[in-house]
């Protein structure tokens, strides 16, 4: 399970670093891919294989599930984290996602978002009234 809010920099050559605390679970590999809201996904091989598996059994004949893989394949990225827990965001997914130098990466469950630190902060802004307001709706009992 992926939690919490980190402030990595991209550097010069498009590399960040990946929070300590998952360094060891995504060694083995990652998948980078779009994600809503233009920040990024980043998943661990298994969870994507996972995800691949649900897309690979919807109905094809669907549109929407058409363009969604298209776009989510199209643009995903596998990638092993170098020996100082680097990894390289392809230049395409840095400019979908306004990625320059400051960046953030947040924990969402199953897999990590990459923000422009700018563009996190506003949405967090714009949606931390919604989610007060939420929890009933989203888990309802649970909260």
């Amino acid at each position: 399970m992926f939690l919490g809010t980190h402030h990595p920099r991209l550097d010069e050559k498009g590399r960040l670093f990946l929070p300590a605390k998952y360094r060891e679970e995504l060694a083995e590999g990652l998948v980078i891919t779009k994600g809503q809201e233009r920040c990024l996904y980043v998943f661990p091989v298994e969870e994507f294989q996972r995800i691949t598996e649900a897309l690979r059994t919807a109905p094809v004949t669907a549109k929407a599930v058409r363009d969604y893989s298209r776009v989510f394949f199209a643009s995903a990225s596998d990638e092993t984290p170098d020996k100082q827990g680097r990894i390289t965001i392809p230049q395409s997914l840095r400019e979908y996602a306004g990625l320059r130098r400051d960046c953030a990466v947040i924990g969402a469950n199953t897999r990590l978002e990459i923000w422009d630190a700018a563009a996190w902060e506003t949405y967090l802004a714009a949606q931390e009234q919604a989610f007060s307001e939420l929890s009933e709706e989203v888990l309802p009992g649970v909260l």
